[in-house]
């Protein structure tokens, strides 16, 4: 599918249109069919190939083009944190045997030279015969400008993850002409994404494009328009009927007022018209909006506008319907917020920054893991924020940014099973974590230095002076995954240190921050002495990180969590772990008033999307206000859509209890509904669930489950024993592929 000026990605043919939920339909048939048509006879006898690179560098690549396409009022806006590059020179290599000859393919992007078992060949062949027996392929690429990549296809033999790469080659030649027999070359496995044609340069690649129309237009003075899409959008704006010489320049805006804001809008472009005739014209750059103004100069004319919508072809798994119509909304507008900040990675917001931020991916990930499960962005995403070494600062500068990138990797791989990332990272890791030890203070905690950004929360008043609680439980949780994945890639001395450090720095925790009068852990800690703040950040984070005891659990949820003197809450991004910490203590009645309070609040105001800041006292215009800018706030943020892992963790009850759904439990709670039903993605397949006060269904699709649930009478289901554990509670072992009716009473 070809659009006009390039704006157009067709490396994955079959994807089918975000507006299709669930995938199905007929174009993904009709493009498979003609994609065959295209391909060579002896292609289609080929071996599975896709194009390959050092893991991380084309990440690297990739995220600095996109966070580098920022603007401010038509000005340059790059990010103020550091932006690494890929290594220009890497060695592919892979070690095969063969029982024929064969044929195979060679592509690369940059100058590059083969050497077949030692033996440079001559020039840079694109085709190359291989002789029946083991050998070894090397293919060496230079590349600057973009990433150093190889595609290989024979009959047999292609590119995948198995072929090891390095960036430095550490072997010599004497005098004599001998090889080393040592070598210091550290090889990783390759990484990949979805380029799996020669044709499909990785360099080439966009994201897709579709026509859309406008919902309205008006006629404004002066031959303008102000054109409304109907809801929150994102990509290039066309004029049609475009004739005339100057200028025209477009304001955009998330809502009507910004856009008509012509000295306060956050974005806009300016476009020089010379077309004697009509014709049309796009914008150079994609951006957010859901209204336009259009205001052409004297001279120049417009017919119509309509839009060229860009999006990743990512494919909603996910679902959940209930006997709330409004919640049914809230999901809806929570799956096209997520939909719309899931890009080339998952990024903040479609307006303003479109950063890869570290806070605002972690809770992407897993919102991404009950809507899309979409691994390939997670890894780009995790790969990007790291970037390499040496570290000179956190992530994104920011402190708990640092900590949330650790937490992510290991989250990745209990959800998907596979620690390729974690084996290809891990280095990484440690010298990240090395970094963040370094900067303890004289206690062995965390505290802000220079160049630190301690966020936590955008929140009047919070502050961030002395050693905060907060931090030093994200740093334990970093250092419970770091060992995790050190025992992964049998690191073993490294799994025991930092399960060491974990222990004893939680001991401190407790021995520091937790005021038994209080019933909660204090704040922060300022010149070696507790203050009397509580806040809710540390305390929500202890429940569903599992470090309180039953007591203190109790002591917190109505000292904190239910308690009005404590500072609330105004941003989605806190309000998805204090609503999850109420969830992991069974108030799913309480989190289901909240969120239709919340995010229907919102819908209430008009929203299309969910909203970087929601203070329900606000009103009116001061709504779109931040940062001190009359419209600096997004009113489309990824850290908006939580209510996706809510109800698919908490309401349908689905969460892996071994890595890539090995095992699984099924939880369902009502929360007050009538009735609910959804499926959760995983690696091999959905888990489906219906429940109602009187029968649950449930089905799953990979691994052995367990449905834990409660009835006031004794439950029953044909074919299948339900264990009965006391008080009330029941469970049921889990087959795959086997749906499972049970008759209960709910309690």
């Amino acid at each position: 599918m070809k659009e006009n000026n390039n704006h157009t990605v067709t490396n994955t043919p079959g994807t089918p249109s975000p507006f299709r939920r669930g995938g199905r339909g007929v174009r993904p048939l009709v493009w498979a069919f003609l994609l065959l048509l295209t391909i060579p006879a002896e292609a289609q006898q080929a071996a599975k190939a896709t194009w390959i690179w050092y893991p991380g560098d084309y990440e690297i690549w990739l995220s600095n083009q996109m966070q580098n396409r920022r603007t401010e009022r038509g000005t340059f806006f790059p990010p103020f944190w550091r932006l690494d590059s890929h290594y220009p020179l890497i060695d592919f290599h892979q070690d095969f045997e063969l029982k024929a000859p064969e044929e195979v393919e060679l592509r690369a992007e940059g100058q590059y030279n083969v050497k077949l078992d030692g033996k440079l060949l001559s020039g840079s062949p694109t085709r190359l015969t291989v002789p029946a027996g083991k050998h070894r392929l090397n293919i060496k690429v230079y590349n600057q400008a973009n990433v150093p990549t190889v595609f290989v296809r024979g009959k047999t033999i292609g590119t995948d993850g198995s072929w090891l790469v390095t960036y430095e080659d550490k072997e010599w030649i004497d005098a004599s002409g001998k090889v080393s027999d040592q070598s210091g070359t550290t090889w990783l496995t390759a990484g990949s994404w979805n380029f799996n044609e020669a044709q499909a340069l990785p360099s080439a690649f966009k994201l897709r494009t579709e026509p859309q129309r406008a919902a309205s237009v008006t006629r404004t003075a002066g031959g303008g328009l102000l054109v409304d899409f109907g809801r929150e959008t994102f990509g290039y704006v066309r004029l049609h009927g475009l004739q005339g010489k100057g200028q025209t320049t477009l304001y955009f805006g998330e809502s009507k007022e910004e856009a008509l804001s012509t000295e306060g809008c956050e974005t806009l472009e300016r476009l020089d018209v010379n077309q004697p005739q009509k014709g049309e014209k796009l914008t150079s750059l994609s951006k957010a909006f859901r209204f336009v103004n259009i205001q052409p100069e004297a001279g120049v004319t417009l017919d119509s506008v309509s839009m060229l919508y860009e999006y990743a072809p990512v494919v909603e798994r996910g679902r959940f319907r209930c006997s709330d119509d409004q919640l049914n909304k809230i999901w809806d507008v929570a799956a096209y917020t997520m939909h719309l900040n899931t890009r080339e990675f998952f990024i903040d917001g479609i307006k303003r920054d479109r950063w890869v931020w570290s806070g605002d991916a972690y809770q992407s990930y897993l919102m991404n893991y009950y809507l899309y499960f979409d691994t390939p962005t997670v890894n780009r995403t995790t790969f990007a924020l790291r970037g390499k070494d040496p570290v000179t600062s956190h992530v994104n500068t920011i402190m708990d940014y640092t900590f949330y990138w650790f937490i992510g990797i290991y989250d990745a791989y209990q959800y998907t099973g596979d620690k390729t990332v974690v084996t290809q990272l891990y280095p990484r890791m440690q010298s990240l974590m090395d970094y963040c030890l370094a900067r303890r203070n004289k206690d062995g905690l965390m505290e802000g230095l220079a160049g630190d950004w301690v966020f936590i929360d955008w929140a009047d008043g919070l502050s961030k002076k002395g050693e905060v609680s907060f931090e030093q439980l994200l740093l334990c949780r970093s250092l419970e995954s770091m060992a995790l994945c050190a025992n992964l890639v049998n690191d073993q001395a490294g799994a025991q240190k930092y399960q060491q450090l974990a222990t004893d720095l939680k001991a401190k925790i407790f021995a520091t921050y937790w005021n038994q009068n209080k019933g909660a852990l204090v704040h922060s800690c300022v010149n070696g002495q507790p203050t009397d703040n509580v806040t809710r950040y540390a305390n929500m984070f202890a429940i569903f990180f599992d470090y309180l005891n039953n007591e203190q659990e109790q002591q917190v949820k109505k000292s904190v969590l239910l308690n009005p003197q404590v500072a609330k809450i105004t941003t989605p991004y806190m309000r998805f772990y204090e609503l999850e910490a109420l969830c992991a203590l069974g108030e799913q009645p309480y989190v289901l008033k909240e969120m239709k309070s919340y995010w229907g609040g919102m819908l209430n105001e008009g929203a299309t999307s969910f909203w970087e800041e929601y203070d329900p006292a606000k009103k009116g215009t001061e709504h779109l206000s931040m940062y001190g800018r009359p419209f600096g706030k997004s009113l489309c943020h990824a850290w908006g859509a939580s209510p996706i892992y809510l109800l698919g963790k908490y309401y349908l009850g689905v969460k892996p209890l071994s890595a890539g759904y090995a095992t699984y439990e099924v939880v369902p709670n009502l929360g007050g509904l009538q009735w609910m039903e959804g499926a959760v993605p995983t690696p091999q397949g959905d888990i489906s669930v219906r429940a109602t006060p009187k029968q649950l269904k449930v089905k799953g699709a990979v691994g052995t489950g367990t449905l834990r649930f409660a009835s006031k009478t004794k439950p029953s289901c044909k074919g299948a024993k339900i264990q009965a554990k006391g008080n009330g509670q029941y469970e049921l072992q889990l087959e795959k592929g086997r749906e499972y009716v049970v008759t209960y009473q709910a309690v």
